[in-house]
């Protein structure tokens, strides 16, 4: 899901960051209400971090990646995931890839309004359903609406570039996550199964937001 250095003009890099910063900066000052956000927030961007690293190809106009969207999403909250990203995708520029730092808030953009979008529907649905009851279907939804989000931004970023990009490249991008939204589903479950073993444990109960979460 990155956009490579170089293809966006630099005033419309600026929107982004505009943009980037004043999403945010909104959900950010929340984080103070909720001192245990503070720690899953440095856990989804190490965690986020590792995902990226351990897997990524270059498809097309991007490259498809490992996210681990869902599974920080149900194990971690919204909020630690949100901030998570923006922070994770810094770490990955400053210690693996600087020439990444140039597009940062759009790449950050990419994942977080997908995320928002999710959050704010399909998640609203299931924290809203009884005891949050959660079944392998309903995590595949996630997956399946996330990253036709994240494909979509990507799409539109391509759009707003100043070298042409074809459909075609773009298409055979947003085919290969289908491959994530396979695997990610199967990851997600079996993690949260294992965390709710010892959901219990003050270490446990500290660091993840599962003990809401029943497995159907």
């Amino acid at each position: 899901m990155h956009i490579e250095p170089g293809l966006i003009v630099q005033a419309k890099v600026m929107l982004a960051n505009i943009s980037a910063l004043g999403v945010i900066g909104y959900y950010a000052k929340d984080l103070l209400k909720q001192p245990a956000d503070v720690v899953r927030t440095l856990l989804a961007a190490v965690f986020f971090s590792l995902f990226m690293q351990s897997f990524h190809v270059s498809v097309g106009p991007s490259e498809l990646h490992f996210v681990g969207a869902m599974v920080m999403y149900l194990t971690l909250g919204f909020l630690p995931t949100l901030l998570g990203f923006a922070l994770g995708l810094l770490l990955q520029g400053l210690l693996f890839d600087p020439m990444d730092l140039q597009h940062l808030a759009v790449n950050a953009l990419s994942l977080v309004l997908p995320l928002i979008a999710v959050h704010f529907t399909l998640g609203r649905k299931l924290r809203d359903t009884a005891n949050n009851r959660l079944r392998w279907q309903t995590i595949l939804k996630l997956d399946a609406m996330y990253y036709s989000g994240v494909t979509a931004m990507v799409g539109f970023w391509l759009l707003a570039a100043n070298v042409a990009t074809p459909f075609a490249a773009w298409a055979a991008f947003a085919m290969s996550y289908l491959i994530i939204v396979a695997i990610e589903p199967v990851v997600t479950y079996g993690v949260i199964r294992l965390l709710k073993r010892y959901e219990h444990k003050r270490l446990v109960d500290l660091c993840f937001a599962v003990k809401p979460l029943t497995l159907n």
